[in-house]
Protein backbone atom coordinates (compact mmCIF):
# COMPACT_ATOMS: atom_id res chain seq x y z
CA UNK A 1 0.00 0.00 0.00
CA UNK A 2 1.05 3.19 -0.83
CA UNK A 3 2.04 5.89 1.44
CA UNK A 4 -0.23 9.00 1.54
CA UNK A 5 1.35 11.79 2.37
CA UNK A 6 -0.40 15.96 2.17
CA UNK A 7 1.33 18.83 2.48
CA UNK A 8 -0.73 22.23 2.76
CA UNK A 9 0.72 26.17 2.37
CA UNK A 10 -0.98 28.22 4.78
CA UNK A 11 -1.90 31.62 4.51
CA UNK A 12 -3.46 32.67 7.47
CA UNK A 13 -2.63 35.91 9.67
CA UNK A 14 -0.01 35.12 12.35
CA UNK A 15 -2.24 34.92 15.96
CA UNK A 16 -1.07 34.80 19.70
CA UNK A 17 -1.51 31.06 20.43
CA UNK A 18 -2.62 30.96 24.64
CA UNK A 19 -2.73 27.89 26.83
CA UNK A 20 -5.37 25.55 26.08
CA UNK A 21 -5.84 27.08 22.58
CA UNK A 22 -5.50 25.37 18.84
CA UNK A 23 -1.80 25.69 17.55
CA UNK A 24 -1.63 28.80 14.76
CA UNK A 25 -2.21 27.41 11.61
CA UNK A 26 -4.29 28.02 8.87
CA UNK A 27 -8.44 28.26 8.27
CA UNK A 28 -8.16 27.55 4.29
CA UNK A 29 -4.55 26.37 2.94
CA UNK A 30 -4.27 27.89 -0.42
CA UNK A 31 -2.78 24.51 -2.21
CA UNK A 32 -2.19 21.25 -0.98
CA UNK A 33 0.31 18.75 -2.84
CA UNK A 34 -0.46 15.12 -2.89
CA UNK A 35 3.18 12.88 -2.56
CA UNK A 36 2.89 8.83 -2.89
CA UNK A 37 6.43 8.64 -1.01
CA UNK A 38 8.27 9.75 1.74
CA UNK A 39 11.08 10.43 0.02
CA UNK A 40 9.00 12.76 -2.32
CA UNK A 41 7.31 14.63 0.51
CA UNK A 42 10.97 15.00 1.82
CA UNK A 43 12.66 16.20 -1.47
CA UNK A 44 9.41 18.79 -1.95
CA UNK A 45 10.27 20.19 1.45
CA UNK A 46 13.52 20.67 1.26
CA UNK A 47 13.34 22.86 -1.28
CA UNK A 48 10.95 24.97 1.37
CA UNK A 49 12.61 25.78 3.94
CA UNK A 50 15.79 28.13 4.67
CA UNK A 51 18.11 29.14 7.53
CA UNK A 52 16.55 29.76 10.72
CA UNK A 53 13.10 27.67 9.65
CA UNK A 54 11.82 25.58 12.59
CA UNK A 55 9.81 22.37 12.52
CA UNK A 56 7.30 21.95 15.61
CA UNK A 57 5.98 18.50 15.92
CA UNK A 58 2.42 17.15 17.07
CA UNK A 59 3.42 13.61 18.78
CA UNK A 60 2.24 11.41 21.35
CA UNK A 61 4.67 12.80 24.31
CA UNK A 62 2.05 12.50 27.18
CA UNK A 63 4.25 14.64 29.53
CA UNK A 64 4.63 17.59 27.56
CA UNK A 65 1.10 17.43 26.47
CA UNK A 66 -0.46 17.11 29.87
CA UNK A 67 2.18 19.72 31.13
CA UNK A 68 2.02 22.73 28.71
CA UNK A 69 -1.86 22.04 27.77
CA UNK A 70 -0.65 22.03 23.86
CA UNK A 71 -0.34 19.78 21.50
CA UNK A 72 2.88 20.86 20.49
CA UNK A 73 5.63 18.43 21.35
CA UNK A 74 8.67 18.86 19.91
CA UNK A 75 11.29 21.60 17.67
CA UNK A 76 14.04 21.21 15.71
CA UNK A 77 15.94 24.14 13.94
CA UNK A 78 17.29 24.07 10.27
CA UNK A 79 20.48 24.60 8.69
CA UNK A 80 21.34 25.23 5.35
CA UNK A 81 24.61 23.57 4.14
CA UNK A 82 26.22 23.54 0.59
CA UNK A 83 22.65 24.11 -0.18
CA UNK A 84 21.01 20.95 1.57
CA UNK A 85 18.69 21.86 5.05
CA UNK A 86 20.38 19.79 8.10
CA UNK A 87 18.35 19.62 11.10
CA UNK A 88 19.05 20.26 14.75
CA UNK A 89 17.35 19.14 17.67
CA UNK A 90 17.48 17.67 21.40
CA UNK A 91 15.73 14.17 21.50
CA UNK A 92 15.10 11.79 24.71
CA UNK A 93 17.86 8.85 24.55
CA UNK A 94 20.16 10.72 22.33
CA UNK A 95 20.65 14.49 23.13
CA UNK A 96 21.75 17.40 20.95
CA UNK A 97 22.09 16.04 17.40
CA UNK A 98 22.57 17.03 13.71
CA UNK A 99 20.25 14.97 10.92
CA UNK A 100 19.56 15.06 7.44
CA UNK A 101 15.94 16.10 6.73
CA UNK A 102 14.82 13.34 5.61
CA UNK A 103 16.87 11.60 8.61
CA UNK A 104 14.65 13.88 11.19
CA UNK A 105 11.56 13.60 9.45
CA UNK A 106 11.51 9.88 9.74
CA UNK A 107 12.43 10.16 13.22
CA UNK A 108 9.09 11.92 13.82
CA UNK A 109 7.00 9.40 11.84
CA UNK A 110 4.01 9.19 12.85
CA UNK A 111 3.28 13.21 13.60
CA UNK A 112 2.35 16.47 12.44
CA UNK A 113 4.66 19.00 11.47
CA UNK A 114 4.07 22.38 11.79
CA UNK A 115 7.09 24.85 9.87
CA UNK A 116 7.47 27.89 10.65
CA UNK A 117 9.40 30.45 8.94
CA UNK A 118 11.20 33.58 10.23
CA UNK A 119 9.72 37.21 8.50
CA UNK A 120 13.32 37.62 7.34
CA UNK A 121 16.26 35.99 6.08
CA UNK A 122 19.05 35.72 8.37
CA UNK A 123 22.26 37.47 7.74
CA UNK A 124 25.50 36.25 7.30
CA UNK A 125 26.68 37.31 10.83
CA UNK A 126 23.15 36.12 12.56
CA UNK A 127 23.55 32.64 10.47
CA UNK A 128 27.43 32.42 11.82
CA UNK A 129 26.00 33.03 15.28
CA UNK A 130 23.28 30.43 14.58
CA UNK A 131 25.32 27.61 13.45
CA UNK A 132 27.97 28.01 15.82
CA UNK A 133 25.74 27.89 19.12
CA UNK A 134 23.86 24.99 17.58
CA UNK A 135 27.08 23.46 16.75
CA UNK A 136 28.60 24.11 20.49
CA UNK A 137 25.68 22.15 22.21
CA UNK A 138 26.30 18.79 19.67
CA UNK A 139 26.29 15.86 22.07
CA UNK A 140 25.09 17.80 25.01
CA UNK A 141 22.64 14.72 26.85
CA UNK A 142 18.84 15.27 26.65
CA UNK A 143 17.53 16.63 30.10
CA UNK A 144 13.73 18.22 31.02
CA UNK A 145 13.76 17.96 34.68
CA UNK A 146 15.04 21.47 35.16
CA UNK A 147 12.54 22.34 32.88
CA UNK A 148 10.63 23.14 36.44
CA UNK A 149 13.26 24.80 38.13
CA UNK A 150 14.31 27.00 35.58
CA UNK A 151 17.98 25.87 36.52
CA UNK A 152 20.39 25.16 34.05
CA UNK A 153 22.13 21.80 33.90
CA UNK A 154 24.24 19.78 32.04
CA UNK A 155 21.42 18.43 29.72
CA UNK A 156 18.85 20.54 27.17
CA UNK A 157 16.20 19.98 26.00
CA UNK A 158 14.77 20.82 22.40
CA UNK A 159 12.57 24.06 23.48
CA UNK A 160 15.81 25.05 25.56
CA UNK A 161 18.38 24.25 22.65
CA UNK A 162 16.20 26.11 19.94
CA UNK A 163 15.97 29.67 22.02
CA UNK A 164 19.51 29.63 23.01
CA UNK A 165 20.50 29.60 19.17
CA UNK A 166 17.98 32.26 18.62
CA UNK A 167 18.96 34.28 21.40
CA UNK A 168 23.05 33.46 19.81
CA UNK A 169 21.90 35.68 16.96
CA UNK A 170 19.73 37.95 18.46
CA UNK A 171 16.16 36.97 17.61
CA UNK A 172 14.67 35.90 20.26
CA UNK A 173 15.57 36.18 24.20
CA UNK A 174 13.88 34.36 27.12
CA UNK A 175 14.42 34.95 31.04
CA UNK A 176 14.39 31.33 31.73
CA UNK A 177 15.82 29.42 28.51
CA UNK A 178 15.34 26.48 30.57
CA UNK A 179 11.57 26.71 31.12
CA UNK A 180 10.57 27.77 27.86
CA UNK A 181 8.64 24.67 25.89
CA UNK A 182 7.76 24.10 22.36
CA UNK A 183 3.88 25.93 22.67
CA UNK A 184 5.49 28.55 24.66
CA UNK A 185 8.63 29.16 22.13
CA UNK A 186 5.47 29.35 19.29
CA UNK A 187 4.12 31.87 21.26
CA UNK A 188 6.61 33.95 21.53
CA UNK A 189 8.22 33.87 18.11
CA UNK A 190 4.43 35.08 16.61
CA UNK A 191 3.48 37.45 19.23
CA UNK A 192 7.35 39.01 18.35
CA UNK A 193 6.78 39.38 14.80
CA UNK A 194 9.55 37.00 14.52
CA UNK A 195 7.93 33.97 12.82
CA UNK A 196 4.88 33.21 10.54
CA UNK A 197 3.41 29.87 9.67
CA UNK A 198 4.24 28.13 6.31
CA UNK A 199 3.50 24.34 6.05
CA UNK A 200 1.67 22.03 8.00
CA UNK A 201 1.82 18.10 6.89
CA UNK A 202 1.13 14.67 8.39
CA UNK A 203 4.05 12.26 8.71
CA UNK A 204 2.20 8.52 8.15
CA UNK A 205 4.42 5.86 10.35
CA UNK A 206 6.64 3.67 8.06
CA UNK A 207 4.21 0.76 6.27
CA UNK A 208 4.65 -2.85 7.59
CA UNK A 209 6.44 -5.12 5.80
CA UNK A 210 4.05 -7.88 5.10
CA UNK A 211 5.55 -11.36 5.81
CA UNK A 212 4.03 -14.23 4.10
CA UNK A 213 2.96 -16.77 6.62
CA UNK A 214 3.68 -20.74 6.01
CA UNK A 215 0.17 -21.60 7.57
CA UNK A 216 -1.99 -20.78 10.34
CA UNK A 217 -0.35 -21.26 13.62
CA UNK A 218 2.41 -18.84 11.88
CA UNK A 219 -0.10 -16.51 10.89
CA UNK A 220 -1.23 -16.05 14.70
CA UNK A 221 2.55 -15.24 15.73
CA UNK A 222 2.60 -12.55 13.22
CA UNK A 223 -0.31 -11.17 14.32
CA UNK A 224 0.66 -11.21 17.78
CA UNK A 225 4.19 -9.81 16.96
CA UNK A 226 2.76 -6.96 15.04
CA UNK A 227 0.40 -6.30 17.56
CA UNK A 228 2.73 -6.40 20.55
CA UNK A 229 5.38 -4.22 18.46
CA UNK A 230 2.70 -1.27 18.15
CA UNK A 231 2.22 -1.10 20.92
CA UNK A 232 5.38 -1.01 22.59
CA UNK A 233 6.34 2.07 20.17
CA UNK A 234 2.85 3.99 21.01
CA UNK A 235 3.58 3.23 24.76
CA UNK A 236 7.21 4.36 24.14
CA UNK A 237 5.92 7.38 22.30
CA UNK A 238 3.27 8.10 25.22
CA UNK A 239 5.83 7.55 28.19
CA UNK A 240 9.16 7.81 26.59
CA UNK A 241 8.55 10.75 24.20
CA UNK A 242 10.80 8.71 21.71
Amino acid sequence: MSLFLSIAVLASTPQDLQRNEQPVEAARPQMTLNFTTFDQLADSLSSRVQTGTLLFSKGDCLAVRIFTQSPYTHVAMIVMRNGEPVVYDSMNGTGARCLTLKNYLNTQRPATIHVFQPRSVFSEDMTEEYERLLDQKLGTPYSIKHHLTGKRTNGIHCAEYAIDALSACDLMQAKSPPKVSPASLVKGIVQARRYVPAITFELEKPPAVAEKPRNWCHQLWIDTKNCTSACCVKLRGWVLCQ
